[in-house]
């Protein structure tokens, strides 16, 4: 008989959230509940508040009579996506830089050069969680409460549209396009020198550079086995950063 305390519902969300940001749960699966209660060890009734909960994130879709599904973005909810993060993004950006310590811009330059070696390591995937967690240590570290909220759950539906999308992941499969690291390095050498205007205006053109590498076509993935990506025996693949 396995020995394992059962999860609690923040840590199954935090789990299918962190799936979706390694980009390892496509948009389009099915989320069965009777498979993912098993993949987590848990009843029913502990997993349907978590698919609520990413529902109302858009994160995950509840149809009537067809069950739950990681959620599929339209390119018109692509473009709104992007057009919202240039909006609270600067001014993220700058909260972030009347706060921020050395601590701060020193966790920002570790999440570049992770990203550098995860991608000289031909590992995409963890680049582009990486990439997201750079965007998200400046939200966290912001204090802006609101806006970090909202960002979080846009991070998260951006990697969904990344999986969509991405030109990168339509010509080469399991290679999905991030935000480039000179652009990051860029963004920190301005919020070093507490530059809030250089560094909104660098905000902007790096999301603009990001949507411009979508490529709305439609194209067919192969969908995961959920036992083996949650089940309570298996090490979970990835560490989440929380706005």
């Amino acid at each position: 008989m396995n020995d394992f305390v059962a999860l609690t519902e923040n840590e199954i969300y935090e789990r299918m959230v962190a799936t979706i940001l390694d980009h390892r749960l496509p948009p389009g699966t099915k989320l069965i509940e009777d498979r993912l209660a098993n993949a987590f060890g848990v009843s029913r009734t502990r997993i349907r508040p978590v698919l609520v909960r990413l529902a109302n994130e858009q994160i995950v879709t509840l149809t009537p009579n067809r069950g739950a599904a990681v959620a599929q973005p339209t390119q018109a909810e692509a473009r709104e996506v992007f057009q919202v993060r240039r909006m609270i993004e600067p001014t993220l950006i700058e909260c972030f830089i009347g706060r921020a310590d050395a601590g701060d811009m020193n966790l920002l330059s570790k999440c570049i050069a992770d990203e550098e070696a995860a991608r000289a390591d031909g590992d995409l995937r963890l680049a582009v969680r990486l990439s997201g967690d750079f965007h998200l240590h400046i939200a966290s570290a912001s204090n802006h409460q609101t806006l970090g909220r909202i960002l979080r759950e846009l991070v998260s539906r951006t990697s969904l549209i990344l999986m969509s999308y991405s030109a990168k992941l339509s010509m080469h499969k399991a290679q999905p396009a991030s935000c480039a690291c000179q652009e990051h390095r860029a963004l920190l050498d301005a919020i070093r020198l507490r530059d809030t205007r250089e560094a909104g205006r660098l905000m902007r053109a790096h999301l603009d550079q990001l949507e411009s590498q979508l490529l709305f076509t439609s194209s067919t993935t192969e969908l995961p086995d959920l036992m083996a990506i949650f089940s309570t025996d298996a090490k979970p693949h990835t560490e989440l950063s929380i706005v």
